[in-house]
């Protein structure tokens, strides 16, 4: 008989990091946004597929995020042309123009988010709110919540306070921050980083004249037009791209700066729309506030913009923290089907150059069509590939950590998307391919649940020590997709997950999950996520040689450039996946770039708790 398995594993999740996406084209999402990639072979030779990464997925038509863009530019053109009539709060006394004093980077901390949720949009500020609070969660405990249920007193009880502007209050979209936020902003000598709209308010609150003495720069004759033509961000001497469909740009507020010696720009906006560039800061810091003039979260990827905010958090949250740059290899989608002379090749390879790894096992390989086995049913287990489990076996012995990736990362007998073959297709979450030839997320599977998460989960994970090997404690989600109850599941199982992860409007409220509206994240260094996981980075992304599903084909130099992107977050990783088919070639490339950077290649079991 003859194989042909195509392993595919979709269009690659590149954070939707980061922005919310619900079942959707695949775009670059608004909110997290990450890109990972995805997998010929003759016979049973392992999978070889052209998956671009770990499926990108745009934002979902249920986030609107084209409407919101219009809506705050809308907001704004109004704003400039009638300023709003903002009384000063009696009895507010300003802090001293000066920044907390910097603290130990082993000192704990604990971070106030506060969020936008009324008004037409007001979904997308938990969106943002539970991306933040992953973030914050790297560095500390967190409290998350709507900023309408601030109370007056809270920013002290906290290391750094930040608030995540997506509302533009004003006209039919009543102000729901409280008036003691707004006071204890002014008074508070704690760091507190304000995040896009209402910053204008804030300085109306205080009195525009205090506000200016003491920060420098006048919000209520800052506007975010002209929009659309900001397409990078310098940051720490590293060209961040921004890149936004039309549109759907909300644009980046321009500080209107009265007294620059009170004023640090602390990344630099650059709008390629004029000849020559129109430069103007993105984010600003005077005395204890910190100004980004965009919520980061909207259509990113790995050498995106939003690499700047990963960094700023530790000015806010840990400011002593030492520069440190560690690197994490994973090899994907190993399987019972894979050729065991590829995997030993690789082994060797990185043995030779003692990089530790992790490296993805799916227990059970399957082809319930026979996709790939000329229509006949096929099903191997590790047991039945002895040269496959010697493999395995010599990786554990020299730098190898084995990564659950799933039972049989695939669905049922269907195609969803691809052939209904493990490696292909989605495990834990519905897909299609659309007439645009782009994976759209459909939402969990039918019979999703605790129960039935929790029993697939377990069963693959028993499989291992039966064939002689180590029971893994760290899991990847196949192609990155899973139900907010699978999280849950998997965390009962597993001490950590390597992987990008989606997060659904209702999780940080407690209320009724909402498929439809969901984000994206990739991480640049471990955090403790909103539902209590460790979550482990990976934000380069992956080697593809072939385009697919409307994802580019990325190089080793594309990899080594996002790496060296990340180089300007301070304690930061670059966290990369590669599948073992294309052979050493490519990966001495990549390891060799990342090396060459100054990165260190660390074990991911060690950041595991």
């Amino acid at each position: 008989m003859t194989m042909k398995w195509l392993s595919r594993k979709a269009a690659a999740l590149l954070a939707a990091v980061t922005l919310p996406v619900a079942p959707v084209a695949a775009a670059p999402a608004g909110a997290a946004t990450g890109t990972a990639a995805l997998p010929v072979l003759p016979g049973h030779t392992g999978p070889k597929g052209h998956h671009g990464g770990e499926p990108t997925f745009g934002p979902a038509p249920a986030l609107k995020m084209a409407e919101w863009a219009k809506a705050q530019a809308a907001a704004d053109r109004r704003r400039r042309q009638a300023p709003p009539a903002t009384t000063p709060l009696k009895g507010v006394e300003l802090a001293p123009a000066t920044a907390a004093a910097p603290r130990a980077a082993a000192a704990a901390s604990s971070a106030l988010v506060l969020y936008d949720s009324t008004g037409p949009y007001g979904f997308l500020g938990e969106l943002y709110g539970m991306a933040t609070a992953n973030l914050a969660g790297h560095f500390g405990t967190v409290k998350a919540k709507p900023v309408s249920q601030y109370t007056a007193g809270e920013v002290e009880q906290h290391t750094a306070t930040i608030y995540i502007g997506s509302t533009y209050y004003g006209g039919s979209v009543p102000d729901a921050v409280p008036n003691a936020f707004y006071a204890d902003v002014a008074a508070t000598a704690r760091p507190v980083v304000w995040v896009n709209n209402n910053i204008w308010t804030l300085a109306g609150k205080i009195g525009v004249p205090a506000f200016t003495a003491k920060y420098g720069w006048d919000p209520t004759q800052s506007f975010f037009d002209p929009v659309g033509g900001v397409t990078r961000v310098d940051y720490r001497n590293q060209p961040l791209t921004r890149t936004v469909p039309a549109g759907s740009d909300g644009g980046v507020l321009r500080p209107r700066i009265t007294n620059p010696s009170a004023v640090t720009s602390l990344a630099t906006a650059q709008d390629t729309s004029t000849t020559p560039a129109t430069s103007f800061p993105w984010a600003i810091r005077s005395a204890n506030l910190t100004y980004l003039g965009e919520i980061p979260y909207a259509y990113v990827k790995e050498t995106d913009r939003i690499i700047a905010w990963h960094d700023l958090l530790f000015d806010a949250l840990a400011p002593g923290t030492a520069i440190r740059h560690r690197a994490v290899l994973r090899l994907e989608d190993i399987s019972p089907a894979s050729d065991p002379a590829q995997l030993t090749a690789v082994a060797q390879y990185l043995a030779a150059q003692r990089i530790p790894y992790a490296f993805q096992v799916i227990p059970v390989y399957t082809d319930p069509r026979g996709a790939n086995n000329d229509g006949v049913p096929e099903t191997i287990t590790l047991a039945q590939r002895p040269q496959v489990l010697n493999a395995l076996k010599y990786m554990v012995a020299n730098g190898g950590r084995i990564v659950a990736h799933g039972y049989t990362h695939q669905y049922r007998n269907v195609q969803n998307p691809y052939s209904g073959t493990t490696g292909d297709d989605f495990e834990f979450f519905r897909a299609h391919i659309d007439a645009k030839d782009s994976v759209v997320l459909d939402g969990p599977v039918p019979e999703d649940s605790a129960t039935w998460a929790s029993s697939r989960i377990g069963t693959g994970k028993a499989a291992y020590a039966p064939a002689g090997l180590p029971t893994p404690t760290i899991w990847t989600t196949p192609h990155y997709a899973a139900s907010a109850v699978d999280y849950g599941a998997v965390r009962q199982h597993y001490a950590a997950r390597l992987e990008r992860s989606l997060y659904f409007s209702g999780q940080l409220t407690g209320g009724s999950v909402d498929g439809r509206r969901y984000i994206g994240q990739f991480f640049p260094y471990p955090v403790r996520d909103i539902g209590g996981a460790t979550v482990l980075p990976e934000n380069l992304g992956n080697y593809e040689p072939e385009a697919q599903n409307n994802n580019p084909l990325r190089t080793p130099a594309d990899i080594i450039r996002a790496a060296q992107y990340n180089l300007a977050v301070r304690d930061g990783f670059a966290s990369t996946f590669y599948h073992p088919y294309h052979g050493t070639g490519p990966l001495s490339q990549i390891v060799s770039g990342i090396r060459g950077l100054g990165y260190t290649f660390v074990d991911p079991g060690n950041l595991a708790p």
